[in-house]
């Protein structure tokens, strides 16, 4: 008899862009390059000069070693400052804990919160692989719905009414992936009210906000001088630093709750890899103006996009977009939005994501990605859409 594999996990979708992207090698050859609009993922290199410096470190012996399960304190400091700086935020390294990636930073915030049978409410659409894990873990997606009519943004109202004893948390992304929305600062604070009347964490992935041309700050949560009771913050700084190979993410909440997280992260993964705490902290010191650059490429080809895109003539309706992201509404209503990829794929080579992939009811859209699809490529993929139209 073989060894059994948990129900839990095998009721699990596939991860989605492996499947979408495995159609392409089923396309005809129709001798067009395809597109890619599916992953959200810098398409440039880290900067030359953090390379540089990350052959220097490499060959001193202590970057082989294990750091501390946090990360190491200066490293910590550093972050905080940045933090202190950019979100007004009381916040020092015992706040901080960083994490292979920001995927794994909310694997030790379910472990430390949660136990099978709790709620955790998630916005929808949703970063797919945050239901995946609340799955494997016996933890209930509640879902609150998308509302294209308000451009995607939460309600306050629907979001307090689906709150049980069973909650745990409300869970949202800003810059949204999928839809390219930023929860504007009120609106943000309202939703961390709902959570301290309620007595449950918000949980916020900021994992694009490097992405947001606004430099003001994206929230005033982490001013509160009891933020910790019922905030998380996750980010990621592999897409600020062009690192996403390298694991660079990060979990901050309040110093108890650090603590307990560390007995997960030390049966995970005990430390995020030293070499990515060496480019996160170089990244900090060192590439505010690279940053500021690559934000303003990003935020061109976003315009560059929704100039091109939203036009009467074009079948797909743009709804929402932002930096990174466009969420739009495919013109085929009698096809799934898996269907309508491979229509795309087929005779438009373009390659997108399916919307039903990001909660249900999402069946009706598709998202774009501008991470690889450099400015000048734009007109050509935004003609490729139009076609459709004929």
């Amino acid at each position: 008899m073989k060894y059994p594999i948990s129900n839990a996990i095998k009721n699990v979708p596939f991860p989605p862009i492996a499947e979408v992207t495995s159609w392409v090698v089923e396309r005809p050859d129709d001798g067009r390059e395809i597109i890619d609009l599916c992953q959200a993922v810098p398409d440039y290199s880290p900067a030359p000069e953090l390379l540089d410096y990350l052959g220097k470190v490499l060959r001193e012996p202590s970057t082989s070693r294990y750091t501390w399960d946090e990360g190491r304190a200066e490293i910590r400091e550093l972050i905080s400052v940045r933090y202190q700086k950019r979100y007004l935020a009381q916040i020092t390294p015992e706040n901080i804990c960083l994490t292979a990636g920001c995927s794994q930073a909310f694997w030790l915030v379910l472990t430390t919160l949660c136990q099978p049978g709790d709620e955790i409410i998630v916005q929808t659409p949703y970063y797919f692989d945050y239901p995946m894990a609340l799955d494997i873990q016996g933890i209930k997606s509640v879902f609150a719905f998308f509302h294209e009519e308000n451009g995607g943004l939460p309600s306050p109202n629907e979001i307090a009414s689906l709150i049980t004893p069973q909650t745990r948390a409300i869970l949202l992304v800003s810059p949204s992936n999928p839809t390219g929305v930023i929860i504007p600062s009120a609106l943000l604070t309202e939703l961390y009210n709902i959570a301290k009347r309620s007595s449950i964490a918000l949980i916020l992935d900021e994992t694009y906000s490097e992405f947001i041309p606004d430099s003001s700050p994206p929230h005033s949560l982490f001013s509160d001088p009891a933020w910790g009771d019922h905030f998380i913050h996750l980010t990621s700084f592999g897409k600020t630093y062009a690192l996403t190979g390298y694991r660079a993410g990060m979990l901050v909440a309040s110093a108890e709750f650090i603590q307990e997280a560390l007995k997960s992260q030390d049966t995970m993964l005990i430390c995020q890899p030293h070499i990515t705490q060496h480019a996160v902290a170089y990244g900090i010191e060192h590439l505010d103006e690279w940053v500021v650059a690559n934000r303003a490429m990003m935020e061109r080809r976003h315009e560059v996009f929704v100039k091109e895109f939203d036009c009467a003539e074009n079948p797909f309706k743009l709804v929402t977009s932002g930096p990174f992201f466009a969420w739009v509404r495919h013109p085929w209503p009698h096809l799934s939005s898996k269907d309508a990829v491979r229509k795309l794929i087929n005779e438009g080579a373009i390659l997108t994501l399916p919307g039903g992939i990001f909660g249900p009811g999402m069946d009706s859209y598709i998202r774009l990605a501008f991470g690889n699809i450099k400015e000048d490529r734009i007109p050509e993929a935004v003609k490729r859409f139009l076609e459709f139209s004929v």
